[in-house]
């Protein structure tokens, strides 16, 4: 900081290189570095598009689950039937949801069972005529009764897709 004779503020300025190739006083409060007017214009106008790159894809974005029906533990039921139809069909945003159509009697049951990703991982597969043993949820899923699968028996086997509170175990966005 530079004081005059009277003892009265003077700024400090300092010279730089404009964009244009000219030379600009650029006056600091206080004693200061020469100021990189174009890194600093530069880094803001960046940072200024990466936040806006964020917000906007970040926005465009529907979560994983949306569409996605949900798991109501108040319309738990158990059934039993053979399966009758293996089906992949769209579901929220996944387009190959495994169902099951079971034939329990006269009834048929459509069952919601789980990504194909999933099934395959998990090393298992449905045919026609399998015995299967069910727990999970009624819905209504376009004006169709459906049951989301908690909890699948097929022979000696029991399948679990879903927690004890109805959230699927496989991730969302992978569908494994």
């Amino acid at each position: 900081m530079l004081l005059s004779a009277a003892g009265v503020f003077q700024p400090d300025h300092t010279s730089i290189l404009s964009s244009r190739g000219t030379f600009v006083r650029v006056w600091c409060r206080f004693p200061c570095q020469p100021i990189l007017v174009r890194q600093v214009a530069s880094r803001a106008l960046c940072t200024a598009w990466l936040l806006l790159a964020l917000t906007v894809s970040g926005v465009s974005q529907t979560p994983p689950t949306a569409g996605m029906p949900k798991y109501d533990l108040h319309a738990e039921l158990k059934t039993t039937g053979i399966v009758d139809e293996v089906n992949l069909v769209p579901l929220g945003s996944r387009k190959d949801f495994r169902e099951l159509v079971i034939k329990n009697g006269q009834d048929k049951i459509h069952i919601y069972v789980c990504p194909q990703s999933f099934e395959q991982e998990m090393g298992v597969s449905f045919s026609k005529g399998d015995e299967v043993a069910v727990t999970g949820s009624k819905i209504k899923q376009q004006d169709t009764d459906v049951v989301l699968v908690r909890e699948l028996v097929k022979g000696t086997d029991t399948l679990v897709f879903r927690d004890g509170k109805g959230n699927p175990v496989w991730d969302p966005r992978t569908g494994k």
